[in-house]
């Protein structure tokens, strides 16, 4: 493939954003969750996971971390593109970074978001955190396209079975994978993608591909099941289950040897991985005397920084009209390009505009 990012002038990281410091912790959370009716206790809870781990979430480092690798691999392979970040809920904003990059002439940029997967939350409200971005720039504002999804680009993929394996070797023989990503709430999954459930579906195929790559590494099939973690809903929103930590007790009565969390729904250790995985769920394999391991995320792996340039050329190339080769494992096959009308909706405000789509 080429190293021909034409039309485009940049690249534009779209991440979730987080505290720096303990002070930024209680105005970032009203931020993620204005308009919602959180109450206020329950934000100085969430906001004591942040504490007790310094006071700044990892996530603003690790998306540094990404562009700096993406820079690095970027230069080594002919390709000249800069990379601009912009966030939803924090510093820097999406729309202080949208009119730095009018103000830098950019006319075309193509957004990548820190999320694999279809959802309304993974990525329709980032299209439509873009479009509010755009807004106040009138004819200065670049159009925007995004990165597919890239959950099954062998990239991830290969990245995720290579850590896999890394922490099957640190538990005993017959333990469980338990592939975890964020829970949504089930009407959220049942409009994900362009007919529905895309987002269950994009992980399931996810884990059947990691499972059976490690199998043929250890010659035996490892069981394996698809849990949740992160749920913020209020109780009586029926959310994807089982929970991680539920279903830790379910292996535990049933005697399995030891378990294997694999955070195939994140892109980098960041907050949910963290406290989530690494301090509640750990804690509740303590307390059941159950062996874990918790496999890494892609990060900054070479193979996955490899993989966005490579979405990059090949959406290039398809805005200039070629047929590059679009890679994907499993059943599913690349994902579109431009999301579908009605395709993730925003079931409490249908009518807000979102950009890189037909809606």
């Amino acid at each position: 493939m080429s190293s021909d990012a034409t039309p485009y002038d940049a690249l534009l990281l779209v991440s979730f954003g987080g505290p720096e410091e303990p002070g930024d912790v209680l105005p970032f959370l009203q931020n993620v969750t204005r308009g919602r009716g959180i109450p206020a206790d329950r934000l100085l809870d969430v906001g004591q996971h942040y504490l007790d781990l310094g006071g700044a979430s990892p996530i603003n480092a690790q998306n540094r971390a990404l562009i700096a690798a993406l820079d690095d691999d970027f230069s080594a392979n002919g390709l000249r593109l800069p990379i601009y970040w912009g966030n939803r809920n924090w510093d820097p904003y999406l729309a202080d970074t949208m009119k730095q990059l009018a103000d830098d002439g950019a006319r075309r940029v193509l957004a990548l978001l820190t999320s694999a997967y279809s959802s309304y939350s993974g990525c329709r409200q980032y299209r439509e955190n873009l479009a509010a971005a755009v807004a106040p720039l009138g004819a200065r504002a670049p159009h925007i396209d995004r990165v597919r999804h890239y959950f099954n680009h062998p990239g991830f993929v290969e990245t995720m079975v290579a850590s896999t394996l890394e922490a099957v070797a640190r538990v005993p023989e017959g333990s469980h994978l338990l592939f975890v990503t964020h829970s949504i709430p089930e009407v959220m999954n049942d409009g994900s993608g362009p007919t529905g459930s895309a987002y269950v579906a994009q992980h399931r195929d996810v884990a059947r591909l990691v499972a059976a790559a490690v199998a043929a590494v250890i010659g035996s099939d490892p069981p394996f099941d698809l849990v949740y973690c992160s749920r913020s809903g209020p109780a009586h929103q029926a959310w994807l289950e089982p929970d991680v930590n539920d279903h830790l007790e379910v292996l535990s009565a049933l005697r399995a040897p030891g378990v294997v969390l694999v955070p195939i729904g994140f892109v980098s250790d960041h907050m949910e991985v963290r406290y989530d995985l690494d301090t509640e769920a750990m804690q509740t394999a303590e307390r059941l005397e159950m062996p874990c391991a918790r496999a890494a995320t892609v990060g900054v792996d070479p193979r996955f920084v490899a993989a966005i340039r490579e979405l990059v050329l090949e959406r290039a190339a398809l805005v200039r009209g070629e047929s590059p080769v679009r890679r994907a494992l499993g059943e599913l096959g690349p994902s579109h390009d431009i999301c579908p009308a009605g395709c993730c909706p925003n079931l409490r405000d249908p009518a807000r505009p979102a950009l890189c789509g037909a809606d």
